[in-house]
């Protein structure tokens, strides 16, 4: 039987030679993910498992990040229940603010904890950032993560898939937010559900693998299972680098059974943005008006890596952040917060007039470091912008990438680069 490279992978974690779409499966994990908010919620359940011990302390990973630094009382008991059982349990992968943190998503792959081939559960639905680096990453609820952290094992249904083949190469100013927006707007938040969103073609050589995780991350908004990408040589470098595992790379059989194909062209992309309240609810700059705005977020597990801070300060460099607008930048880890300073991004963002943050995910659930009051518009490059996502359910979140988040900020409105004077 011919499979897709979501199938591959979870055949090769149950055992089995081949596996087909709307199967009931048990797979083994190589990693479960837990934050701030679905951990204690997990450890609770854990442990009416009857049991002592996780399945292996080496490979949970456990990671403040979602209201830490702890913004209140309740945040701060959230991570001490958390820091607890990572004490307990010996878990080798908890990662303290200051000490070696950042956001899950872009953390777990910076420190080498994800590989080609892996089956991966988090208590979190962007765990299917990971789907960037040849892995099935899916998001589960806390009990499920609980149930994982016992057995080492979790039940899906094999998904089905849809086909996405990238063509061409973007333009400047355009990138893998653009791309990911488009998509949505095609299939809308659930024209993908539980299906695997399967990206190849010549198109996948012209992204970086920040443009990949990016694409990857948001696959959740199409309402996919997951979203993966083929392993290419830019993928084992990456994988090297960061001292991964040795990947085991899975190709989709030519003869692969897709339900559909999207095909989508790179360079006749243009800079797109999600108006509220859905991340489908697309349009291109071309057709976004006169949209003045109250606040820029650059960061997330989606847009705050090197290369989108890069991107935003060669945007913002010379320039100024509109005096009606407050621009938060985040850097996504403690490691990408270093670089950036090393080559001067932060200090061209404080003189542009931004606020550079520690890493944490805060605005972008509502969290905090930056909530939005009523009728407040805000240009995020995190990934929902449902209403009150960001605040007050009155305010509005407009998502977008780094280069538009950018040059709104210094414009005061929504605007490309290139309209900038």
């Amino acid at each position: 039987m011919s499979m897709t490279m979501t199938q591959k992978i979870l055949a090769a974690h149950v055992g089995k030679t081949e596996v087909h779409a709307g199967e009931l499966v048990m797979a083994r994990l190589d990693l479960v993910l837990a934050n701030d908010i679905t951990a204690p919620v997990a450890i609770g359940e854990f442990a009416k498992f009857g049991r002592t011990d996780v399945f292996d302390r080496n490979r949970i990973a456990l990671v403040p990040d979602h209201f830490a630094p702890n913004k209140d009382i309740k945040a701060a008991e959230q991570c001490a229940c958390m820091r607890r059982f990572a004490k307990e349990q010996g878990i080798a992968n908890y990662f303290e603010v200051g000490h070696d943190c950042g956001i899950e998503h872009a953390l777990l792959p910076e420190k080498g904890l994800v590989t080609a081939g892996d089956c991966v559960i988090g208590a979190d639905s962007h765990t299917c950032t990971y789907g960037a680096l040849g892995a099935f990453a899916t998001g589960v609820g806390s009990t499920d993560a609980a149930a994982g952290m016992a057995t080492g094992e979790a039940w899906f249904k094999v998904p089905s898939a849809i086909r996405v083949v990238l063509k061409g190469a973007p333009r400047k100013w355009v990138g893998g937010k653009d791309a990911i927006l488009h998509l949505i707007g095609i299939l809308g938040v659930d024209g993908a559900r539980y299906r695997s969103l399967e990206f190849t073609g010549d198109g996948v050589a012209a992204l970086s693998l920040d443009d990949r995780f990016t694409i990857a991350n948001m696959a959740i908004e199409a309402g996919a299972k997951n979203g993966i990408f083929p392993v290419d040589a830019l993928t084992r470098r990456y994988l090297f680098e960061h001292r991964a595992k040795e990947p085991v790379a899975h190709a989709a059989d030519p003869d692969a059974i897709y339900e559909r194909t999207v095909e989508i062209d790179l360079a006749a992309l243009k800079p797109t943005v999600a108006f509220p309240h859905l991340p489908s609810n697309v349009r291109t700059i071309d057709d976004v008006g006169a949209v003045p705005i109250d606040q820029v977020v650059i960061g997330s597990c989606t847009n705050g890596r090197i290369t989108d801070l890069r991107i935003a300060a060669e945007a913002m460099a010379g320039r100024h952040v509109a005096h009606s607008v407050r621009c938060i930048v985040i850097p996504a880890t403690q490691r990408v917060w270093l670089q950036a300073m090393e080559e001067g991004l932060l200090k061209t963002f404080v003189e542009a007039g931004c606020v550079v943050s520690t890493p944490t995910c805060g605005p972008c659930l509502g969290g905090h470091m930056g909530i939005l009051a009523k009728g407040e518009r805000c240009v995020a490059t995190t990934n929902r912008n449902f209403v009150g996502r960001m605040g007050h359910v009155e305010s509005e979140v407009y998502l977008a990438s780094p280069a538009v988040a950018a040059a709104s900020a210094v414009a005061g409105r929504i605007v490309a680069p290139e309209e900038l004077s």
